[in-house]
């Protein structure tokens, strides 16, 4: 804004928040107040004690689900949209297992120096069942978009996970599918059984990453339970028998479990492994970046269901009521159409957009490229023709996650 209009716009500001003063105190309706206002509009007590910043501020913020390839160009697009409220953004990676003892201990210091975490749904879990995360919803509902009206229908139930503790803000179907590579595998299997049998015979050329730590190691397990027929898909304490019996008799042929789906996708590119799970963004992303051969292929096993994920926004207790306001004004800017368009990326989180009317011909040149050169055709279809599953419920993640270690995992390290 030009320097000669300051002065009238801080007393038109003044105005509003007196106006707005005197709504709250006739207990009416809250409505939105612009971001000029300086005021989130954020309803109830909450309203008058997260007023935007006077000066910029410094943000810090921590991915450990990958999303940043997905969101980052939008997040810097914010930096520059709002120079008066943001003059600083870190960027920080890290393993999503490490995230809930680090934030943890830095509550118990009153030391929280992470801002914002962009995660799937394992630290999001994690931090739910450890009471880590803002009440986002419905606290600020008010500071936020209509979710129920912009999400697509399946982004949406991704929502209703978060328990009002992060907001969705990139969705794929995911999988589980199986990748592999043509040359060296000649049957592709097409059943649970078949997998089991070729993994038998090829032994430690199948290959998968630990679930607490890899989007396709967790949509693997939780998408088991459906191949399988077990009792209950959604309870891995009491109604995953089948699962866990599959799934140590299939470690015996496994040799490891790396700790991220990137080391998995290495050694399939090198050759070390002819086959892993996979999900379309996992499929699709690494052959873009040369990681993977352009030629490896995927399949799936008969009477799968695709288990979806989401990527949240999650803001750590313990921030200055300024920075949470800045945040809650920065997911809503990555919500609109024009923002969700970057996160087709590169196919990473195939699609991608969260958001509804979100178009590939409205994504960038270089990822309308990269996904016609190295998308699939055959995933409209199968998108289409099986169902799709929520993933476990928070709580009942943690339990898988801490079964699948102790059963599965801990038996490679005994």
């Amino acid at each position: 804004m030009m320097p000669d209009k300051l002065p009238k716009e801080r007393a038109a500001q003044k105005r509003e928040e007196e106006r707005m003063t005197n709504i709250l105190t006739r207990r009416t309706f809250i409505g939105a107040v612009s971001g000029a206002a300086g005021v989130a509009a954020l309803g109830g007590k909450a309203f008058a004690q997260l007023a935007l910043p006077k000066s910029p501020v410094n943000l810090n913020i921590i991915d450990v689900a990958g999303n940043l390839a997905l969101t980052q160009k939008a997040i810097e697009n914010y930096r520059k949209a709002k120079p008066n409220l943001v003059s600083r953004i870190t960027f920080t990676k890290a393993p999503a297992p490490e995230l809930a003892g680090k934030l943890k201990a830095q509550q118990v210091a009153g030391r929280v120096d992470i801002d914002l975490v962009l995660t799937g749904t394992d630290a999001l879990s994690a931090g739910i069942e450890q009471n880590l995360w803002v009440q986002l919803l419905p606290d600020y509902a008010s500071a936020l978009p209509n979710l129920e009206q912009i999400y697509i229908p399946a982004a949406a139930k991704m929502q209703s996970l978060a328990k009002g503790q992060g907001v969705v803000v990139t969705y794929y179907p995911s999988g589980p599918l199986l990748e592999y590579m043509p040359d060296k595998v000649k049957d592709v299997p097409k059943t649970a059984q078949e997998l089991l049998a070729w993994a038998k015979a090829n032994p430690g050329r199948f290959i998968y990453a630990r679930p607490a730590n890899s989007g396709p190691g967790r949509t693997f397990i939780m998408g088991l339970p459906y191949i399988l027929g077990d009792s209950n898909p959604q309870d891995p304490a009491k109604g995953w028998d089948k699962t866990w019996a599959y799934l140590k008799e299939l470690g015996q042929y496994v040799e490891y479990y790396p700790s991220g789906t990137g080391a998995v996708m290495k050694e399939l590119g090198e050759g070390s492994r002819d086959m892993t799970v996979t999900t379309t963004g996992w499929d699709i992303n690494p052959r873009v970046l040369g990681v993977v051969p352009k030629e490896a292929k995927v399949g799936k096993i008969d009477g799968f269901h695709w288990v979806a994920d989401a990527h949240y926004m999650s803001v750590p207790k313990g921030l200055s009521n300024e920075k949470v306001a800045v945040l809650l004004d920065l997911m809503s800017f990555l919500l609109t159409k024009d923002q969700q368009a970057y996160t087709y990326d590169e196919g990473y989180f195939y699609p991608g957009p969260a958001v509804q009317g979100v178009t590939l011909d409205m994504a960038p040149p270089e990822s309308q490229a990269a996904i016609k050169e190295f998308g699939r055709p055959e995933y409209e279809q199968w998108i289409a023709e099986n169902p799709i599953e929520l993933p476990l419920q928070p709580e009942q993640m943690v339990v898988a996650f801490r079964m699948w270690d102790e059963q599965v995992g801990g038996a490679k390290r005994q």
